[in-house]
């Protein structure tokens, strides 16, 4: 059971570093919030049980993910006082992500689109926003830009 939790919690760092502040402009993260405390929940949202549309997906992506995660997920923003210093591209996704399996590499996506999370390091100045959580985006949105994600990553 710890091992598990372990791996999750592992996990959910790993995909906020990769989706880190996709979306809206990036949010300040506040000094001593941790990654757990972000994502209020480990249950993925509603949008796993929808079917997502790519082509809406894109143009969601230009308007709220670009920003950070570049034109077509490709990465290069700088976020200073994280591990790494940057924003993880979503073109491609880092290994642990993927899957071969849809249902798990859309949950995957999904947690940190919804529950948002700070990436590893010190203080980095940029974190990725709860979409769900907040109600910046609908479940249908989320779906659409699960879809979209994956696409970039066939």
């Amino acid at each position: 059971m710890y091992k598990k939790f372990s791996l999750l919690f592992i996990f959910m760092l790993v995909i906020s570093l990769l989706v880190a502040a996709c979306g809206a402009k990036p949010t300040e993260a506040p000094a001593g919030t941790e990654a757990a405390d972000i994502a209020s929940s480990n249950e993925p949202g509603e949008a796993i049980n929808l079917t997502g549309d790519p082509a809406a997906g894109a143009g969601i992506f230009r308007t709220k993910c670009a920003e950070c995660h570049g034109k077509e997920g490709k990465g290069g923003q700088a976020n200073p006082g994280s591990e790494d210093g940057t924003i993880p591209p979503l073109n491609p996704v880092e290994p642990d992500i993927k899957s071969p399996d849809a249902k798990t590499f859309a949950t995957n996506l999904d947690l940190y689109i919804e529950h948002g999370a700070k990436p590893e390091g010190d203080n980095p100045t940029k974190m990725m926003p709860a979409f769900g959580d907040n109600k910046k985006l609908t479940p249908q949105q989320i779906a659409d830009v699960i879809a979209y994600i994956m696409s970039l990553n066939k």
